[in-house]
């Protein structure tokens, strides 16, 4: 029978922190069989004769058999408790202004207050803005041999990555003056951090897990479904336990269990900013969680709206 979960509802409408616990079977002494029978039936392909069923070799194929189908049950009740990735939508709160010329690479919150990564070369930027009006309160420019892409807020150090320069900024957060730097291979796409370590992603399918002291690879994640890599991983955010991440050119987020890199859900946000009222390059890019109000904000490169949005398990 398949196994159905009901996860506890919060102010997202689903619980992130909660799973469906791993099944345990309860240990059995061995089954015996007696009968007077000609034959007994063990399913509806198997059935054994009564003269084979006094047979040594028989009580082996019989459990055997009897174990078999403990392992089969054991792998689908675990089947059914992972269950297939859950695809969400959403409700939207509320909206606030943002600057159309903003090409945004990076969203995150802090104390309250929106901080913003913006890209292009000779145009990118480190922006805090008012959550509430969406006024741009500091600003500095990055120079022109930078391109500005994902950023973090870890203690109180603000990182901000750069495309293909293999190298982050480190600011002060509060004062944005540059503390320090430091270098990574590849690109850098989506940046966000667990806690414990800061988390990357270059626009393939992995997801790699720095040392915030010493930024050294820790682990890298390859993220799958149903066996195939999910390419594209852009900007990141860690949601209550989740790595939550934009898809380049896809209306849609993926979560993603930091521990195996399996896909746990899609939510998807079409129309939430259509197609038609938006150059090409102005994708969905750009995903901000309070963790103090339990509000999520989204929003895109161009985009001259910010969405606060609740997420809906249909």
């Amino acid at each position: 029978a398949y196994l159905n979960t009901i996860w506890p509802v919060n102010r997202l409408k689903n619980s992130l922190d909660s799973r469906p616990a791993a099944v345990t079977l309860p240990q059995q002494r061995p089954t015996l069989i007696y009968t007077r029978a000609h034959s007994v039936s063990l399913g509806s392909r198997v059935t054994v004769s009564r003269k084979l069923l006094h047979s040594g070799k028989t009580r082996a194929v019989i459990g055997t058999l009897l174990v078999t189908g403990v392992v089969v049950l054991t792998a689908w009740a675990q089947f059914a408790a992972d269950g297939e990735p859950d695809l969400w939508t959403y409700e939207l709160i509320a909206t606030t202004p943002h600057e159309p010329a903003s090409f945004t690479q990076g969203l995150a919150i802090h104390a309250g207050r929106l901080y913003e990564s913006t890209g292009h070369y000779g145009e990118s930027t480190l922006r805090r803005i008012e959550l509430a009006t969406g006024r741009v309160e500091k600003m500095t420019t990055l120079s022109s041999a930078y391109f500005g892409e994902g950023i973090a807020i870890f203690g109180e150090r603000l990182y901000q990555l750069t495309w293909r320069n293999n190298l982050a900024l480190i600011y002060d957060v509060e004062t944005f003056e540059r503390v320090g730097t430091f270098r990574y291979d590849g690109e850098g796409w989506g940046l966000t951090h667990d806690g414990t370590h800061l988390i990357v992603s270059d626009g393939s399918a992995s997801i790699r897990f720095h040392d915030p002291e010493t930024f050294e690879v820790v682990r890298v994640l390859s993220v799958m479904t149903d066996g195939s890599p999910v390419r594209n991983l852009n900007e990141l955010e860690y949601i209550n336990g989740e790595i939550w991440a934009n898809l380049w050119y896809q209306d849609r987020i993926v979560r993603i269990s930091p521990e195996t890199g399996a896909v746990l859900g899609w939510v998807d946000l079409s129309g939430l900013y259509p197609p038609s009222r938006r150059a090409a390059e102005d994708v969905l890019n750009g995903i901000a969680y309070d963790a103090d109000t339990d509000r999520l904000f989204v929003t895109g490169k161009n985009w001259p709206w910010l969405y606060e949005i609740e997420v809906v398990q249909p």
